[in-house]
């Protein structure tokens, strides 16, 4: 995870990093009880953490977008579909939970890198969310990386984060 966000931070971006395990004092995700019993607590810190950033100085709330990697991607895609603020998501072997369609807003545009072997978030995740992406007509990049599992290489994450760099220029730069 420090590959793309150090080369976004040298890029001029405001990194910021969220650890939404803090408010309900977890450590890991040990299935999906534990994933449904806190997602609520999580979104709210997402919501709360965005609302905090868009106050910074160094922050132009008008461009804010999210990456989360596995239950962050969850979590960011699932944010952007409420939260206006947030422009895009650059989501890491992750995908959007299906409960969202019922609160969904708005999507606003993705970029999708998962590995296509991956056993922990299938990639069928990244397929679903591509199409819903294509079926509202919201702007998407998908990179699948063959013979990848869930968690990347430091070459994959090189090509990850130079990806992530050029969709975060194209939908935030002014």
């Amino acid at each position: 995870m420090a590959e793309p966000a150090t080369l976004l931070a040298g890029q001029g971006f405001a990194v910021y990093v969220l650890h939404y395990f803090d408010r309900t004092d977890t450590t890991y995700v040990d299935g999906l009880p534990t994933i449904a019993r806190h997602f609520p607590a999580w979104m709210k810190t997402l919501w709360d953490s965005v609302g905090f950033v868009a106050r910074q100085p160094q922050v132009d709330p008008e461009r804010i977008a999210l990456m989360g990697f596995s239950l962050g991607a969850y979590l960011s895609l699932s944010a952007s579909t409420i939260d206006s603020r947030i422009r895009a998501v650059v989501e890491f072997f992750g995908g959007l939970p299906k409960e969202m369609k019922l609160f969904m807003k708005r999507l606003c545009p993705v970029l999708i890198l998962h590995g296509e072997t991956d056993q922990t978030v299938p990639v069928e995740e990244a397929y679903h969310l591509q199409r819903l992406l294509e079926k509202k007509q919201i702007p998407y990049e998908i990179q699948i990386y063959p013979g990848v599992g869930h968690g990347f290489s430091a070459e994959i994450w090189r090509d990850a984060g130079l990806r992530a760099l050029a969709f975060l220029n194209k939908h935030l730069r002014a």
